[in-house]
């Protein structure tokens, strides 16, 4: 991959909420932080345009509930076209972490991650979006 130089022009408000930027994060410098907002950039455009892209889907609930691990489960099965990968993590003695790896259209992995996330037991969900090159 060939990287081409450009000058970029900012208000020094602006700089300074860059240099931030690349302080809070470790950036090692200006450049990578612009990368990583163009490309963060591009992957919300590809979320908001219903793509194809990658995520996963980590919720928490307590594994003491029978019932609430099979509709977990069930719903990774009926959705097993854009389930990818499961992990199933017992944090303490009440409480499973579950992250699901997830690709396909946008549209579908919200919904399936809404569905999850609103199972009764469920403590928390997240839907972490990432994009796919």
């Amino acid at each position: 991959m060939s990287i081409k130089r450009f000058g970029v022009s900012l208000e020094d408000s602006l700089l300074e909420k860059l240099d931030k930027l690349v302080e809070k994060k470790r950036f090692p410098n200006r450049s990578q932080a612009i990368r990583h907002l163009i490309h963060k950039n591009l992957i919300e455009e590809k979320w908001e345009n219903d793509e194809v892209v990658a995520g996963a889907i980590v919720i928490i609930y307590d594994h003491n509930l029978r019932e609430l691990h099979e509709k977990v489960n069930s719903l990774q099965h009926e959705y097993n076209c854009l389930t990818l990968a499961g992990q199933h993590i017992h944090i303490d003695n009440n409480n499973t972490l579950e992250v699901i790896t997830v690709k396909g259209k946008a549209s579908k992995l919200k919904k399936l991650a809404d569905k999850l996330t609103a199972i009764k037991g469920v403590k928390h969900g997240e839907l972490v979006k990432t994009g796919i090159d």
